[in-house]
């Protein structure tokens, strides 16, 4: 291949990305795949011969951009998925052509990423001792590298090296979350062998907030019955509701019981740049951990995570292992950083997330995160003002949680029923794209708004998409 063929076929790709995120409003939120297109996907053979580029970018341009998750469209609703923001698109590119490994070394990427990281805790205003953390794939992997120092520190305490020992013969580590943490932090538990039965639930307030004087109780149950509580799980915003916890009291309890205090951020972190919301995030700088994902409410495109901690030597303690192939002499007093999480060879992550949140600037993402929370609170008020439908709970960031109620008699039972199946037939619709989850005993309906290019427009979109599938579940 000769430099300007990969020239021409850059061009053309750059063009299917350009006409595909300017017609996205055009087309339906998402639909099915017709099966015809799914088999040509699944069934696809493996080629004995090569194909030209500009095969392969007709390809793509056919079997695979008219068929999106639909999350790039402004009235995409569900989940926690981002559109990409258009400076991490193009970013990606030129770290793909690098193509380094970011593990450690004296090039680019290494030192690109030290200086995002200190950006993304500057942004939400966490500390940030030199090495005090890394990206990741996403939060998922984040609360594993956290939940690891956490571990390892409370295993020491109590005398026992985990790393060289394993946890057999040791009193079980207690972990304390609530019903609505999310389900990777039970993984996390799972993975590094503390076993999810050693996870206690603690009761949640009205609001949905972690109740410290539950969270009291249930430590001094734990500690009267010979167990090692050692971690307390927080949340910037939940998945079901985007419910803050009170990190100050929180924070306290855990400095009095000598408990590490990890805060999952992964969705709402960002949430502090808004000045309408940002109160509700006092105390989250005194957690010893944060993990967070700049691919979700910032848009850098999919993966990226972050885990920041208070103290780095906890995990380099924890992961630190340099075999003799890889002596670097001239790394210096912070290592590789492969020293501090479970990845060696380490993809190019910082470039995109250097691109996004300097294309937009503190201010610019600022501005959009509080333009989607401010839609999150019109939307709750319209679905309050509306006698088919129930706002389930307070919005505090940019989820709203609430269901159908249609006029007449209808049991809670039958209301369940409808609202479970109503996401399905939404999405199915094309016009808006929502996803439901259980709040407590009840099925609800839960839009998440990412998208600064959502309008109030698409919000009543969306509520008219809710009640005329209703209409046509009922008959």
């Amino acid at each position: 291949m000769t430099s300007d063929d990969f020239r021409a076929a850059a061009h053309t790709a750059a063009d299917l990305a350009a006409d595909h995120l300017a017609g996205l409003t055009a087309r339906p939120v998402w639909q099915p795949m017709d099966d015809a297109a799914r088999r040509t996907l699944l069934d696809a053979t493996l080629p004995a011969t090569g194909r030209p580029l500009d095969e392969l970018l007709a390809t793509v341009g056919r079997d695979v951009l008219p068929y999106p998750m639909g999350n790039g469209h402004p009235r995409f609703f569900g989940w926690v998925n981002s559109a990409p923001a258009p400076a991490g698109v193009l970013a990606a590119l030129a770290a793909a052509a690098m193509n380094p490994s970011s593990a450690g070394g004296d090039h680019a990427d290494v030192h690109l990423e030290r200086a995002v990281v200190r950006w993304i805790a500057e942004l939400v205003g966490f500390p940030h001792p030199p090495g005090g953390g890394l990206l990741t794939s996403g939060t998922s992997m984040a609360t594993i590298v956290c939940l690891a120092a956490a571990r390892d520190r409370a295993a020491r305490a109590a005398g026992w090296d985990v790393r060289e020992d394993g946890l057999a013969g040791m009193p079980p580590l207690v972990g304390y979350v609530t019903g609505e943490t999310h389900s990777c932090v039970r993984k996390a538990a799972e993975l590094l062998g503390l076993g999810s039965k050693h996870l206690r639930t603690v009761a949640a307030g009205p609001d949905g907030r972690l109740d410290p004087a539950a969270l009291r109780a249930a430590i001094a149950r734990d500690r009267a019955a010979g167990l090692l509580p050692f971690l307390v799980v927080a949340s910037a915003g939940t998945v079901g509701t985007g419910a803050v916890d009170a990190f100050d009291p929180i924070a306290d309890l855990c400095a009095e019981e000598r408990l590490w205090l990890h805060v999952d951020g992964a969705y709402g972190a960002f949430g502090v740049l808004d000045p309408e919301i940002a109160h509700r995030y006092a105390g989250l700088a005194r957690a010893d951990s944060l993990a967070l994902d700049p691919h979700k409410w910032l848009g850098v495109p999919v993966d990226c995570g972050c885990a920041l901690v208070r103290d780095p030597a906890e995990l380099r303690a924890a992961f630190s292992l340099v075999p003799s192939y890889l002596r670097d002499e001239a790394a210096g007093e912070l290592g590789w950083f492969s020293e501090y999480g479970t990845e060696q060879t380490r993809p190019f992550r910082a470039l995109k997330v250097w691109a996004t949140i300097a294309h937009r600037g503190r201010d610019g993402l600022a501005a959009d995160i509080a333009r989607t929370t401010a839609l999150a609170r019109r939307l709750g008020e319209l679905i309050t003002a509306d006698p088919e439908l129930e706002l389930l709970a307070e919005v505090q960031t940019s989820i709203v949680a609430f269901r159908l109620r249609p006029a007449g008699p209808t049991d809670d039972t039958a209301l369940d029923a409808l609202n479970r199946e109503l996401p399905a037939a939404v999405q199915r619709r094309g016009r808006a794209f929502l996803t439901g989850a259980r709040l407590g005993d009840r099925e609800m309906l839960r839009a998440c708004l990412l998208n600064p290019a959502t309008t109030e427009a698409d919000l009543v979109v969306l509520l008219d998409e809710v009640k005329a599938a209703g209409r046509e579940h009922t008959g």
